[in-house]
């Protein structure tokens, strides 16, 4: 089990609400407003969550199924689970182990972690910590010359895909984090420092280590000077008038796989597809943490998919917290699905362990729906086995 050295109260965490309360309890206000935090009032991040409890699974006795086969293939990789640990930036804010951890927890559970442009371990050093070609996400800067070293290097490092979010011209205004004091630089108080103190393990590692840096934007600066400039960076290098053109230039120059995250309309996915030559997209509103009171990605999948049909692959972010959730989105049409606050719970908690013990989580919980349901296999999901509109409002 996860935590060593950690007291878990209760029992160690059975599910990923289990791992929220203990991230909580692990982290100071400002970490944690970063990690949990989302975008004005938050009603698109409570939709995310809430759109999987409209729907209802089907039940069929007597099937026989005794080991589900949870594979799928994505990005021309054969994955031992639908489950892929979703690009964070400065995920070493929750731990200091970071994108290393993700990655090594996602290679041993069979699948694959999506390294951040904004990460806190830079392309060399995940490659160089890991065995599997993981994949890389990119913000796609108005600097093409800085987007072309980053391509160079993450296909130098062995990355086989690129993930470019487009959902992120401005930043999304996250109240949480401004109120927390997580502002650039940030703002602290005593009342902040005197909540710093009382998680000794967080602010030891954090000073022992150094990992609150996005790297790839301050190389060599893993100082809170740096993780401040780096920050600024990044707001600088925000593209606000990004459009196809752009888009259609990364596809030109990057070789490998790519995948469009942050589209919520099956014109743009079809357009991103069709015309640009993705080889999938993925359905994302960016966990609720950038336009608030946009729809939540489980209902806007049904049309994406009907709009994309079999000539890209579809992927879902957001609002995935149980196994039933990976079920009920891979039965609407999604390859696989992306996970960002659960499995940073797992790494606030437990570190590397942590982000293991939550896949095995989420792993457990879909292989006993699907032994529940009748389903032999992830691949065998689709519409016939949800019962619409008998859920929550």
């Amino acid at each position: 089990m996860p935590g060593i050295g950690y007291r878990w109260r209760g029992g160690p965490p059975l599910s990923i609400e289990d791992y929220r309360r203990a991230a909580r309890r692990a982290l100071p206000d400002m970490a944690w407003a970063y990690v949990d935090g989302a975008a004005d009032d938050q009603v698109t991040r409570r939709d995310n969550e809430l759109a999987f409890r409209r729907w209802r699974l089907r039940q069929r006795g007597l099937a026989g199924v005794r080991a589900p086969d949870l594979s799928v293939e994505v990005a021309g990789e054969r994955l031992a689970l639908p489950i892929v640990l979703a690009p964070t930036g400065i995920i070493g804010m929750a731990h200091w182990q970071g994108d290393l951890a993700a990655a090594r927890a996602a290679e041993k559970a069979g699948t694959r972690h999506i390294l951040s442009t904004g990460s806190s371990y830079s392309l060399e050093e995940v490659r160089d910590a890991t065995s599997e070609n993981h994949w890389f996400q990119l913000y796609p800067f108005g600097d093409r010359v800085k987007v072309g070293e980053l391509l160079d290097r993450a296909a130098g490092a062995g990355f086989t895909a690129l993930f470019v979010t487009v959902d992120v011209p401005v930043r999304g205004n996250r109240e949480a984090e401004r109120r927390a004091g997580m502002t650039v630089p940030p703002t602290l108080t005593p009342g902040r420092l005197l909540d710093v103190a009382v998680h000794p393990a967080w602010w030891f590692n954090l000073l022992r280590h150094k990992r609150i840096s996005a790297v790839h934007y301050a190389e060599g600066a893993r100082t809170l000077s740096g993780a401040v400039e780096a920050v600024r960076k990044q707001e600088r290098y925000m593209q606000t008038d990004l459009d196809w053109n752009d888009l259609a230039w990364m596809r030109e120059r990057w070789k490998g796989r790519l995948y469009v995250k942050g589209l919520m309309d099956p014109e743009d996915a079809a357009r991103a597809v069709d015309v640009i030559g993705a080889n999938g997209v993925v359905v994302s509103n960016h966990g609720g943490r950038q336009l608030d009171r946009a729809p939540a990605t489980l209902e806007v999948l049904p049309g994406i998919v009907e709009r994309v049909g079999n000539r890209g692959e579809v992927l879902l972010d957001g609002g995935v917290r149980r196994g039933v959730d990976v079920v009920t989105a891979l039965a609407l049409g999604a390859r696989a699905v992306l996970i960002g606050r659960p499995y940073a719970y797992g790494l606030a908690a437990g570190g590397e362990a942590g982000v293991t013990d939550v896949l095995r989580i989420l792993r457990e919980e879909m292989t006993r729906a699907l032994i529940l349901m009748g389903c032999p296999s992830a691949a065998e999901l689709d519409g016939s086995w949800l019962l619409a509109g008998m859920g929550e409002a």
